[in-house]
């Protein structure tokens, strides 16, 4: 039990399938990069956003298109539920030509930026507003710690509890190919005169995120089990309902709260023996990255 919990503290991954927990879309560098780089012409299409996934999507439908200047705010390493722009990140919206942001509450301090915008004409992608229905609202499963209301924002009585969404909606390769749309309708919209190899670079990846789909279809189907573990903020709820997948976990993934208490660790350890899940462990490093 001992080791268990150690493993589990440390932030254990334990998956029961193996392979089918990675995320979609991340096949380049957390390194924010420029296409074309001649920021300050006013030809330059100027494209900013907030996570590498989007970012990642947006470089895929660009492509080799000359005069579109990508930028990527959120670096490798930097939570996006404690993230505040600096000046400069600031400076880089308020003249963007498309402007891709999550939605979700961490992204409060959005709508402030956007008001001291430069650019009338900027587009403005907001992810979950595009996902509409599809959002997911976050859920208590159990052995899951919910989160504490902080001094100061207990409901009073009769008031209704304010549903929270889950965040992670880039997790789910089928609101990837939606939102991959998206972005390719935004800039079609900003520079019209390249639509044509926007759309056909589009079209291209979304063939393979169709493709990486039936692969996680079929590791699911041939799975030995239908049930992952993660002893910390689980991320992963669009990617479980897509494939029909169980989980436990210490906490939502849009928690604050980090440590998870004695009885939880205990409850996630006791479920590794019960369903005899394989144990992967993950140790963050200090760039940020899961080794």
């Amino acid at each position: 039990m001992k080791n268990k919990l150690a493993l589990l503290t440390a932030a254990a991954l334990c998956l029961g399938l193996a392979g089918c927990g990675a995320a979609p879309a991340a096949t380049s560098s957390d390194t924010a990069t420029t296409t074309a780089p001649t920021a300050g012409n006013a030809d330059t299409v100027s494209v900013v956003s907030t996570i590498f996934p989007s970012y990642d999507w947006a470089k895929e439908i660009v492509g080799e298109t000359e005069g579109v200047d990508l930028t990527l705010l959120i670096d490798n390493g930097v939570d996006l539920h404690s993230y505040e722009p600096s000046v400069e990140d600031i400076a880089k919206i308020s003249t963007a030509d498309v402007f891709i942001y999550v939605g979700g509450e961490s992204d409060g301090w959005v709508d402030d930026v956007l008001a001291q915008a430069t650019n009338p004409d900027m587009v403005v992608i907001n992810m979950m507003d595009v996902l509409a229905d599809d959002i997911k609202e976050e859920e208590i499963v159990e052995g899951m710690e919910a989160e504490e209301e902080e001094e100061g924002e207990e409901e009073e009585e009769g008031e209704e509890e304010e549903v929270e969404y889950d965040e992670h909606v880039w997790l789910s390769l089928n609101n990837a190919e939606e939102l991959v749309r998206a972005i390719q309708s935004a800039l079609s919209k900003v520079d019209a005169d390249h639509t044509a190899g926007y759309e056909a670079n589009a079209n291209a990846y979304i063939t393979e995120l169709q493709a990486l789909d039936t692969e996680y279809k079929t590791c699911v189907s041939n799975a030995k089990r239908d049930t992952f573990l993660f002893a910390d903020r689980f991320p992963f709820r669009y990617l479980a309902e897509d494939y029909n997948l169980n989980y436990y976990a210490a906490f939502v993934g849009c928690s604050a709260d980090t440590e998870a208490s004695f009885e939880t660790v205990a409850f996630l350890a006791n479920k590794v023996d019960e369903l005899q899940l394989p144990v992967i462990l993950t140790i963050e490093t200090s760039d940020g990255k899961l080794a």
